[in-house]
């Protein structure tokens, strides 16, 4: 890839690690080298089971130990999830060091900093270390500004209807 720009794919509805998900599909289909770190998200989901038959051209990365949401973690869970996260991130960084892929995909990464795991200037300074040959994408609700500047590309998921408001729960293959 001779220029790799930076997407973000945010938004309060459904389908922004799906969007991440499409590309990275079509991406290994080109040839091409894809790495998704995911944060915050525990459960096992279908994405997972879907890397392991494309690695290792397309691989998921999870740093998290905890399977709780984070408002039930007791302060040592939490202290552990600090640390995981903060695994996570540093494994980013290496990854963007060795232009170790040709998309790098940090799935949630929003979230870690709204959660207060990963702070904006820490983004901003993984995204300019960012190769000039990969492509960084980047999820997660509410971006903050600082980020949305240096994206070349923003996509908001915006609900409209929603079967979970009638009640349906995540379903295996779909959501998980």
């Amino acid at each position: 890839m001779r220029k790799g720009y930076i997407q973000v794919y945010t938004g309060n509805g459904k389908g922004k690690t799906t969007a991440a998900l499409g590309l990275a599909l079509r991406a290994v289909g080109r040839g091409l080298k894809v790495i998704m770190i995911q944060f915050l998200k525990g459960i096992d989901s279908g994405e997972l089971h879907s890397a392991q038959r494309l690695a290792p051209e397309f691989t998921i990365y999870r740093f998290e130990s905890s399977h709780k949401f984070i408002s039930d973690m007791s302060n040592d869970e939490l202290t552990q999830l600090r640390q995981d996260i903060s695994r996570g991130f540093d494994f980013s960084k290496q990854m963007i060091r060795e232009n170790a892929c040709d998309i790098l995909i940090l799935d949630e990464i929003m979230a870690a900093i709204h959660s207060g795991f990963v702070s904006i200037p820490e983004v901003i300074e993984l995204i300019r270390l960012k190769p000039d040959n990969m492509e960084l994408i980047l999820t997660g609700r509410n971006v903050p500004d600082e980020i949305a500047d240096l994206a070349d590309l923003i996509t908001e998921m915006r609900p409209v209807k929603h079967y979970y408001d009638k009640g349906v729960a995540a379903r295996k293959g779909i959501e998980l």
